[in-house]
């Protein structure tokens, strides 16, 4: 059994993660790209998350806090100022975001969508720096009242496209996607903040839809709310504390979202030791199958079988896809869940993998499966970063360590307004 990752180590890896946000990040506007790959765009999932992580960075000595002040208040000045209207050329449109930005202008590019759910972490990282940035300065009150007014201009009633659940995405060309945010899934924040709103909310009847969509399951011996790629377990709890807190969903099923995501966590692992698809590396300490790159689009032949290999998807378990590709930042993010099982994980593949650690902590993904052109018998390693992945790594082991953007977060409220009128209660909303 490999040893298990001390805290020392964690900080180490921590910090490299971090410093995509500071290196990568455009100065003049605050924009950070999706991905390291070249010409890669602004992501505002990405520019949320690393909004959040500035407060982690501050706490922990990697940026002094005027530094971060300023990147903060450059990407708000930037998003509050930047064109709002139905054209296609600008930021945003009814308080939502393009998904992605040009890295120079801040325009929208590739003819994206707006995004309700990576709007969602936008505004969630500046709710996380509003509750952070709490001094007494020009500066810090400046920032804090950008963040209220970028989450006041969200204009969630717009969002439901006269339904009952929040639509997907919009697009100036065509309206509003069919897709809604039904079942089980990530989106369990965005609900949170837009039930919050101090200006457009929902009606708590969209919560009580929205939950009446979800699945449960057992699988390898756990019984859980469902969804298949480890991420839906994870994004929402980077900034919610849900520690003994319940819906009614979660009341009438006697655990928590966080115990739904521990539970989440072990079912990952034993899909890795049971690998039903036989593929390569799998084991104990070898799991993490979630949103990540991709070696493919390719097929080949491994091991007298013919294998379809993807890129960038959502991967899952244990109904797929699933090609072999493995995720380092899945596996941290479910550190707080289940540290037991996750620092030996985080260990082995430090020890076994050496070459996926490089400048910003962990590659994107791996796949032992994948035959490596250079002969070399570790198979397929991801060669850059996304913007995604960086921020769940930075703030789990923050959570996991001192729990600081959860006590952050329990504090905003925003946060606690949103939940009480989803139906939480228990724990921390009880005092």
């Amino acid at each position: 059994m490999p040893d298990t990752f001390d805290e020392r180590s964690l900080l180490k890896l921590q910090e490299d993660t971090f410093g995509y946000y500071v290196r990568e990040t455009n100065p003049a506007n605050g924009m950070v790209p999706d991905s390291t790959k070249e010409g890669a765009p602004a992501s505002i999932a990405a520019i949320g998350l690393g909004l959040a992580a500035y407060p982690v960075a501050v706490e922990r000595g990697y940026v002094s806090r005027a530094e971060a002040v300023d990147r903060v208040l450059t990407t708000l000045r930037f998003f509050w100022k930047s064109p709002q209207a139905p054209a296609s050329e600008a930021t945003g449109y009814k308080g939502f975001f393009y998904h992605y930005l040009d890295m120079t202008t801040g325009r929208r590019i590739n003819r994206s969508e707006l995004s309700t759910i990576d709007t969602t972490y936008l505004l969630a990282g500046a709710l996380t720096c509003r509750a952070f940035f709490d001094r007494d300065t020009d500066e810090e009150r400046e920032l804090r009242d950008l963040a209220d007014e970028l989450f006041a201009r969200a204009d969630w009633q717009w969002a439901l496209n006269e339904g009952e659940t929040v639509a997907h995405a919009w697009k100036p060309e065509r309206g509003f996607s069919r897709y809604r945010w039904e079942g089980y899934s990530e989106a369990l924040i965005l609900y949170v903040l837009a039930l919050a709103s101090p200006t457009y909310p929902i009606s708590p009847d969209s919560y009580r839809v929205w939950t009446s969509t979800y699945q449960w399951k057992k699988l390898y011996g756990h019984e859980f709310l469902y969804a298949g790629p480890l991420f839906i377990h994870q994004l929402s709890h980077v900034w919610i504390d849900f520690r003994r807190i319940q819906d009614e969903y979660m009341h009438m099923k006697g655990i928590d979202y966080f115990e739904n995501s521990r539970r989440a966590t072990y079912v990952q692992q034993q899909y890795a030791i049971r690998n039903p698809r036989k593929f390569r590396g799998y084991d104990e300490h070898s799991w993490g199958i979630t949103a990540s790159d991709g070696p493919g689009p390719a097929t080949r032949r491994v091991d007298g079988v013919t294998r379809k290999f993807f890129d960038y998807c959502a991967r899952g378990v244990p109904h797929g896809p699933d090609d072999g590709t493995l995720a380092p930042w899945g596996v941290v993010a479910s550190l707080p869940f289940a540290p037991e099982i996750v620092l030996p994980t985080i260990a082995h593949l430090d020890e076994k993998y050496p070459f996926i650690i490089s400048k910003y902590g962990f590659r994107c993904s791996y796949n032992p499966t994948f035959p490596d052109d250079k002969g070399k018998d570790k198979g397929w390693i991801a060669q850059g970063y996304y913007g995604l992945d960086q921020g769940p790594i930075v703030m789990m082991i923050e959570n996991h360590l001192s729990g600081l953007l959860w006590a952050l977060m329990r504090s905003c409220p925003y946060i606690d307004a949103g939940l009480r009128r989803a139906g939480f209660t228990g724990g921390w909303l009880a005092k």
